[in-house]
């Protein structure tokens, strides 16, 4: 007997957030089905009622996760906000999906490069480049308007912040010391207002 709607579809959400986690931990290459499957407290077999393939699991845990947050992304540029306010949202985003959905981001950061080889992942490109262009678009913005310096390399401080913001998912901890609200404070006041005395 088929399991009821509700049940399949959060069954399935369960399997994906398991997946995630061991993808992040033991990387993708290094996670079997059976891993999935035993950490699910299923059988191997039972997998394939939900999913075709690993690279399925994969391919819906990324492209879910980006479509969240590339849509958070437009909604910021879209508003009538000044440059630097959206670069403050942009920021406090990216650090609120690193707190939300660290398996996800972590996977992004260490699997994009290996699965952008196939074809099924070619969108992960196309999601890089959508990133640099929300960044420098805000960056650019800021400098035309003058809330940011005028002599600033707009492609040097981009890579600076990009690698910045998104390299914190190997040491942030959800639920820590500190929480992902103080990290961007901390990260916008480094970032435009410096840590020198002026």
């Amino acid at each position: 007997m088929p399991e009821p709607a509700a049940t399949s579809t959060g069954r399935r959400s369960e399997l994906l957030r398991i997946a995630a986690t061991l993808f992040a931990e033991k990387g993708y290459t290094f996670t079997t089905v059976r891993d999935i499957a035993d950490a699910a407290g299923i059988l191997s077999g039972s997998l394939y009622h939900h999913f075709d393939s690993k690279e399925s699991m994969i391919d819906e845990i990324l492209s879910t996760f980006q479509e969240e947050l590339f849509a958070a992304y437009d909604a910021v540029l879209a508003s009538d906000a000044d440059a630097r306010t959206k670069l403050d949202r942009v920021v406090r985003l990216s650090f609120e999906a690193i707190d939300q959905h660290p398996a996800e981001v972590a996977i992004f950061q260490n699997e994009a490069g290996h699965l952008g080889t196939f074809e099924r992942f070619g969108y992960l490109a196309d999601r890089a480049a959508q990133s640099r262009h929300v960044w420098v678009t805000l960056l650019r913005e800021g400098v035309e308007t003058g809330v940011l310096r005028a002599d600033l390399d707009i492609d040097l401080v981009y890579r600076f912040i990009r690698d910045t913001v998104w390299v914190a998912v190997r040491w942030y901890r959800p639920g820590g010391a500190l929480s992902h609200r103080d990290v961007a404070d901390q990260y916008l006041t480094i970032l435009l207002e410096g840590i020198a005395h002026a």
